[in-house]
């Protein structure tokens, strides 16, 4: 068990919360606070403890000098203020004499949040590759870290993994909640346990394939990945997307599971500017799957229809474009008009559920995509090991 922000008297502390406040944005407006809502509770849980409160968050990917125009958290810190009722104080530096003096001179009940921390990668990949020097800047300006972004938790970062060895550390709520559902489905006995996959890539997923497929009683795979698995049974996929270079795992993965790889036998495709139902058996060589079939949704409701609990990772087509939303919209209606206890992976997928409407279905819609992945992979995440575990308390 590792350690909470319960675990720890907040009063008159400096408390550096590691949030995920990586939204989507365009022209510097925000198109969808979730995160931001999301972080709320342990950021309020802190101030009502009377603790000094210092945000860290990285947003978007800064790559060039250009990048920091957009990728600023200033339009963050506004919204936050909204949410929290209170002026969040924002540093432009992410490490300066400035920045150092403005953790110094917060009092109790006040909120600073420090500029993107992915600035650090301009030089030399400071936050992304761990740099303990930048680590350690970051910790001497509090006394406590609390890790509450899930979504990072991944990541081996100065900001998620670095920190926490020069603090006493615990994780948020956002965090302890992430982990808690998903734990509670993966170890539920409650059968039949079925996976669904989808999105575009094979490649970031091959290792979660194996694993679940070792769990699950079936794997319904849509979306483009499928297409590999597809043309590994020697379909003609048309100008499908191909994983060209894992055809020999999707190949070895239908020959092992033979019996819980469900595959679409119909897709969406675009001919002469019409949107038409084909059979993956009458493919052409130009043609393109955009979305699951009738006779799929069909073939995998008849699959969900008597499942305990679900995982659900990505979208079963180009579920932006309405002409290709059905499929994904279909399979999430299936599953709560069901009300089978499911999982969301975030990413793709929750942009589905909130887009499509069924962002209260859910036993849990996560908030982080990557992070969901790599902890069904492992059932841990090297943001999470980093933090102090709580001492067993001992009867003798």
């Amino acid at each position: 068990m590792k350690k909470t922000i319960k675990d720890f008297d907040l009063e008159g502390k400096k408390i550096i919360i590691r949030c995920d406040l990586n939204v989507p944005m365009t022209n510097n407006i925000i198109d969808d606070d979730t995160r931001i809502k999301s972080s709320v509770r342990t950021i309020k849980y802190a101030l009502k403890s009377d603790a000094k409160v210092i945000l860290l968050s990285h947003l978007g990917k800064v790559k060039t000098e250009e990048d920091k125009l957009t990728n600023s958290l200033y339009p963050v810190s506004l919204r936050l203020s909204e949410y929290l009722g209170l002026k969040v104080q924002f540093s432009k530096d992410t490490r300066s004499k400035e920045l150092t003096e403005m953790a110094s001179n917060l009092q109790n009940g006040e909120v600073l949040l420090i500029e993107n921390t992915r600035f650090e990668d301009l030089n030399g990949q400071k936050e992304s590759n761990c740099n303990l020097d930048l680590a350690k800047y970051w910790a001497s300006l509090g006394d406590i870290f609390i890790n509450d972004a899930y979504g990072s938790c991944h990541r081996n970062h100065a900001s998620v993994t670095g920190i926490p060895k020069y603090l006493p550390s615990g994780i948020g709520f956002l965090v302890e909640k992430e982990i808690k559902k998903i734990d509670s489905l993966l170890n539920s006995k409650k059968n039949p346990f079925i996976v669904v996959l989808g999105g575009k890539k094979v490649d970031d997923k091959i290792t979660l394939i194996e694993k679940l497929l070792e769990k699950c009683d079936k794997l319904l795979i849509g979306g483009a990945m499928s297409f590999t698995f597809l043309k590994a049974k020697k379909y003609n996929t048309g100008s499908s997307i191909v994983s060209e270079e894992h055809l020999e795992f999707a190949s070895r993965m239908l020959n092992q599971y033979p019996n819980k790889i469900v595959l679409p036998v119909d897709f969406i495709v675009e001919a002469n500017n019409e949107v038409i139902n084909k059979n993956i058996t009458d493919f052409n060589n130009n043609d393109i799957g955009y979305d699951i079939g009738t006779k799929t949704i069909k073939l995998f409701e008849k699959e969900l229809i008597s499942a305990q609990r679900v995982i659900i990772n990505g979208p079963m087509g180009l579920f932006e474009d309405k002409r290709f939303a059905k499929g994904t919209d279909k399979i999430l209606k299936i599953l709560d008009k069901n009300r089978i206890k499911t999982v969301v992976g975030g990413g793709d997928t929750a942009s589905a559920v909130n887009k499509l409407g069924y962002s209260s279905s859910f036993y849990h819609v996560s908030t982080g995509g990557g992070a969901t992945m790599k902890y069904l992979e492992n059932q841990t995440l090297v943001g999470i090991e980093a933090i102090e575990d709580k001492k067993e308390n001992s009867n003798c």
